[in-house]
């Protein structure tokens, strides 16, 4: 089994998610029995157990440990598949003694003394409260003991610093007998039983773990020496797949790198032929550039900046205006060649009404795009509806509402439902000549118009708001209406191309994936 994996390596760290998944399916193999083979001459495993029963019988003879009440036989929720003949099932509490942590009092917790280890400094907390008691020794972890967190963030750890209290939330797993059951093992079986309920979805439900669930978790237990060899090679495969992830790392940010630098030579293009140039450079490469969702994300944005840059299809005139305008372009305010008006404000009604009417609020305007599926409504009178009725073909744009990634976020009604009016955290932009609101949802959503808005958004206090005056105040460089007409045909088609290449990419990560999945079903059968 592990030649399979070994030779498959590039395929099942290729799929989505690949190394995570790779990784869970290692320690699947080596719980099953399945990542090292059986030697005829190890111990069986029931001789371990009997010498580990034994010494557990002797530490409750000597009062050092409380006795237990019997546990049940395996329980039909146990894990069912078939264990190597040399291997065994325990319960947790037949190989170890899970003890409790301690809670404590507010008043408890200090700023010097003994360090209290809490769930949180075993994820992301840097933060350590200390106390002074004196307790047990069985309160305290030391340095190599094992320890399985149990709250909202659970799992196991082999503890690495100094000593210290373990809270009430942390569990400290005592081995009975010195030797006679690898620490490394036990960790994996229980990292790989963490990782399995995560997948399931159900890591919430170890919020209610109990310590009575917790000992009576059927665990495999495989020969002393193979318990040894298979944590040997889980060491192995783990490093293999932190060398995986590092170059997987360093490829995409040197393939992101690579991706923008020629994208950036098209937009800094000097004249048409330079232009022609790096259009041919990029095309002869394209099939190993644009092999990810930010690749093709890249290249749309790029797109959509030469688009407004005059530098997509040919110009009427050749040469540039002294502004650096294409020639036919001009730098016109929104205010000069559209009507800019903010949304109306009100609370939507819950009671029955008689008069209401749909309203678009922030969550519908995505860029490009508005939701019009699930609209909330509004009571109004006849003449807001008038004010503030949205027509096919208006622009609408969010204000931002403080937030820079909201900002700026514009797309053209098409009338999707009629009678509709919108809220006041939306502005509606109307251009006179109606045939120009596709160049203008063009311009905004370009990374020109995007850098424009926030400049313009930005408070003294940080946060990111639009207003209609700002809005009134965008300079759009504007071309020619029949030049507009042929910059947003091609854009469309572009787009198109690139959301063709973007479903080629899925499929073939779902193939990619379908492959995996085969490889890791003969695996662990």
């Amino acid at each position: 089994m592990t030649t399979l994996l070994t030779d498959n390596l590039p395929l099942l760290a290729g799929a989505p998610n690949g190394i995570k998944k790779l990784r869970e399916l290692i320690l699947e193999l080596a719980v099953r029995g399945k990542l090292v083979p059986q030697d005829p001459s190890d111990e069986p495993a029931s001789e371990l157990l009997k010498r580990i029963a034994e010494e557990k019988a002797r530490l409750v003879a000597e009062g050092k440990i409380k006795k237990q009440k019997a546990l049940s036989e395996r329980d039909a929720e146990d894990p069912t598949f078939e264990l190597p003949a040399s291997w065994v099932w325990a319960r947790l509490a037949d190989v170890v003694n899970v003890l409790n942590g301690r809670a404590y009092k507010k008043e408890e917790l200090l700023d010097a003394g003994t360090p209290v280890l809490r769930v949180g400094n075993l994820f992301t907390s840097n933060h350590w409260y200390y106390s002074t008691l004196t307790l047990e020794e069985d309160k305290y972890c030391n340095p190599g003991d094992l320890l399985f967190a149990w709250s909202a963030s659970f799992g196991p750890f082999i503890w690495h610093g100094e000593r210290s209290i373990y809270h009430y939330h942390i569990w400290k797993l005592d081995f009975y007998a010195t030797g006679q059951l690898s620490k490394h093992y036990l960790y994996n079986y229980l990292l790989e039983q963490t990782q399995e309920i995560k997948a399931a979805g159900h890591g919430v439900s170890m919020v209610h773990m109990t310590k009575e669930k917790m000992e009576k978790l059927a665990v495999p237990v495989p020969p002393l020496a193979e318990q040894d060899r298979i944590v040997a090679k889980v060491d192995e495969l783990m490093a293999l797949c932190d060398r995986l992830e590092a170059q997987q790392t360093d490829a995409e940010s040197a393939h992101a790198q690579l991706v923008h630098a020629l994208l950036n030579s098209l937009t800094q293009a000097s004249d048409a032929t330079d232009l022609a140039a790096n259009w041919q450079r990029l095309a002869e490469h394209f099939h190993t550039l644009f092999t990810t969702e930010s690749s093709i994300d890249t290249l749309k944005k790029t797109l959509l900046q030469l688009a407004v840059m005059g530098k997509l299809v040919p110009q009427d005139v050749n040469g540039c205006s002294q502004e650096r305008l294409p020639a036919g372009w001009s730098a016109i305010k929104i205010e000069d060649f559209c009507t800019v008006q903010g949304g109306i404000q009100k609370t939507p009604l819950r009671r029955p009404i008689l008069q209401h009417f749909p309203y678009l609020r922030v969550a519908n305007v995505q860029r490009g795009r508005i939701d019009a599926k699930e609209l909330e409504r509004y009571e109004l009178s006849l003449n807001e509806l008038e004010k503030w009725r949205l027509n096919a073909g208006d622009l609408l744009i969010v204000e931002g509402n403080g937030s820079e990634n909201e900002i700026g976020r514009c797309a053209i009604w098409q009338g999707e439902v009629a009678d509709c009016v919108y809220q006041n955290h939306l502005i509606r932009v109307r251009p006179k000549v109606c045939e120009q609101v596709n160049f203008l949802a063009l311009y905004l959503n370009s990374p020109i118009g995007i850098a424009h808005m926030k400049r313009l958004a930005i408070t003294t206090s940080g946060l990111f708001n639009l207003s209609v005056g700002k809005i009134r105040s965008i300079p759009v460089a504007l071309p020619p209406i029949p030049e507009q007409r042929r910059i947003v045909v091609k854009v469309d088609q572009l787009m198109a191309l690139c959301d063709q290449l973007r479903t080629h990419l899925t499929q073939a990560r779902q193939l990619n994936e379908q492959l995996a999945s085969m490889l890791v079903e003969q695996a662990v059968v």
